[in-house]
């Protein structure tokens, strides 16, 4: 049987503090964020990767407005993107150049959705290695939490973004699909194929990640993907298949607020991100954004447009 991977420990205090960054109404942006364009040359049959960065986009359209900078030590833009409840800080991740692995930077928009400087996480929280499935940003924009698929099995770890210091706890061989973050930054939600979802105390001692978390609705039925707190904490939506639902935190029973209609050929779960306002979730297929309004259950889609960057290569994650 494969041995624990070794946990992190330096971050004393996981808990996210600072007030939350309060959102401002429907979102304007979003932010993309894709793996480098694998293409083949004539003589060969492994693929050379091309390197691309993130982009900012007009959330309405889907226009693009401006590639994201890498930071020095990011090669290309990564699959994974995260997002504070302002519509303007966000964290994406990169590879790591000739290492295999990802690096994680933080960026915020201006009020015309131009980024700034990328602020890179130092060196100790990152370069991770393994497969990283889900991300997630605190609501005041200080830490970051992400699940790593290792050999030994699934950890969870929350980061502090200014000083890379970081701290895991170990689930075992579950497959954690989907974290959020709690607006007083205490807690974190988490949804996992066979087994449910749960609220994490971030103020539990030890590394074990079942421990420390309260399960609100166990594994039945569709499969569980993504997970957002509401603005107020006392609910959480998620997808089960591609029904979208609420529950109280508290545990009880589960609301259905929309059944969207998938796209031909998609996926069996829905990934989405929630906006700061609580209304609106995205999720991206072929290279399309699709915009559900958790208030009348509509949905409408936009093509995700490139600019001078070139198209190709898998639907990038988007988060607003």
């Amino acid at each position: 049987m494969p041995a624990r991977p070794d946990l992190a420990s330096s971050l004393a205090v996981p808990m996210a503090t600072a007030a939350p960054l309060a959102g401002t109404g429907p979102p304007r942006f979003f932010v993309s964020a894709r793996v480098p364009i694998a293409r083949f040359s004539e003589r060969s049959k492994t693929p050379i990767g091309t390197p691309v960065p993130p982009s900012v986009h007009d959330a309405g359209t889907g226009r693009f407005i401006a590639a994201v900078p890498l930071p020095p030590g990011v090669a290309s833009s990564w699959k994974l993107a995260a997002a504070a409840p302002d519509n303007r800080t966000f964290l994406l991740s990169g590879t790591c150049g000739q290492e295999s692995g990802v690096r994680f930077f933080r960026v915020r928009l201006d009020e015309n959705g131009r980024p700034g400087t990328p602020e890179l996480v130092p060196e100790s929280g990152g370069c991770v290695p393994g497969t990283l499935p889900v991300l997630a940003l605190s609501h005041d924009g200080t830490r970051f939490a992400f699940a790593d698929t290792l050999v030994g099995g699934t950890i969870v770890s929350v980061v502090e973004i200014a000083t890379g210091a970081r701290r895991d706890w170990f689930a075992g061989n579950i497959p954690v699909t989907g974290l959020s973050w709690a607006p007083d930054g205490r807690r974190i939600a988490v949804a996992a194929h066979d087994w449910g979802l749960g609220v994490m105390d971030l103020a539990a001692p030890g590394p074990d990640l079942l421990a420390s978390t309260r399960l609100v609705r166990p594994m039945k039925g569709s499969p569980l993907e993504s997970v957002a707190y509401t603005p107020d904490g006392d609910s959480l939506i998620y997808s089960a298949g591609h029904d979208i639902e609420r529950i109280p935190v508290g545990g009880g029973t589960p609301v259905v607020l929309a059944r969207l209609s998938p796209p031909k050929n998609a996926s069996l779960t829905i990934r989405f991100d929630l906006d700061g306002t609580g209304r609106y979730l995205l999720y991206t297929h072929d290279w399309r954004l699709y915009r559900a309004d958790l208030h009348d259950g509509s949905t409408r889609s936009v093509p995700i447009e490139t600019g001078d960057l070139p198209l190709g290569g898998q639907t990038p994650d988007a988060a607003w």
